[in-house]
């Protein structure tokens, strides 16, 4: 492999089949009362008490505390949805999700409701390191990761302060149709506010093949940036995007 990582602006994915789903008109208003103000902060308490109650937390081992069982909930809907529901061979204990990502170097960005998780994601900076893993992304490439190719990545895995990787993403089938752009993004916009809080320019993370739709829904640029692979069935891609793109 002989291209190396550098910065580059993302480029808007193909144009996707119309979509069927109304946009609030309300929506950017109420997203911008749930803004992530800090990943080490409680994001509920930035600008108000959003009308439908839907809110964007970022969690994290120095603030875990802060929010009862939150973590507990969204480890089990992981569990849910990637072991139960997409049958992927992933680790659980006591009715949670995990992996050897899940360490102080992670933030989880969780959106919920009266206590109910309706989505989420997992960030890890590229510089982390724990015992022979670094990010997911980059394992897959060294062959740590017997699930993942280890052509995943047209280039060398970055490892540099300025990019995260985000992965584990998912939004519940609870969540109403009519409240599923909201959701989705809100956790978007959440996840690029944490990744610009830690220093972060670009996010790089493995997506389903829909999120292609999900992009174009949200206004979201973004450069795939590997091949189509399948993860236990799933069909999966590589894609990467400035996080000033839909923070803006």
């Amino acid at each position: 492999m002989n291209r190396t990582w550098s910065p580059f602006r993302a480029q808007a994915l193909p144009p996707t089949a119309p979509l069927t789903e109304n946009i609030d008109v309300n929506d950017r208003h109420e997203r911008s009362q749930n803004r992530v103000n800090s990943s080490t902060k409680r994001n509920d308490k930035v600008a108000g008490e959003p009308v439908d109650h839907i809110r964007s937390t970022t969690i994290s081992f120095r603030n875990m505390t802060e929010y009862g069982g939150l973590l507990v909930k969204y480890l089990e809907v992981r569990k849910l949805i990637f072991l139960d529901q997409l049958g992927w061979h992933v680790s659980e204990s006591d009715g949670m999700e995990f992996d050897q990502y899940d360490t102080p170097y992670c933030r989880w960005i969780v959106i919920h409701q009266f206590g109910e998780v309706l989505g989420g994601v997992r960030m890890v900076p590229t510089t982390a390191k724990c015992g022979p893993f670094s990010y997911m992304i980059r394992d897959a490439q060294m062959g740590l990761l017997e699930d993942i190719p280890t052509d995943i990545l047209f280039f060398e895995a970055p490892v540099e302060h300025s990019v995260w990787e985000a992965t584990r993403f998912f939004i519940t089938n609870s969540v109403p149709a009519q409240q599923r752009q909201r959701v989705q993004t809100l956790l978007f916009r959440s996840m690029c506010q944490t990744a610009m809080d830690n220093g972060a320019a670009h996010v790089l993370g493995i997506v389903p093949a829909l999120w292609a739709r999900w992009a174009r829904r949200l206004g979201v640029n973004a450069t795939p940036i590997g091949a189509k692979f399948s993860i236990d069935g799933t069909a999966s891609q590589c894609v990467l995007f400035k996080v000033t793109d839909l923070i803006s």
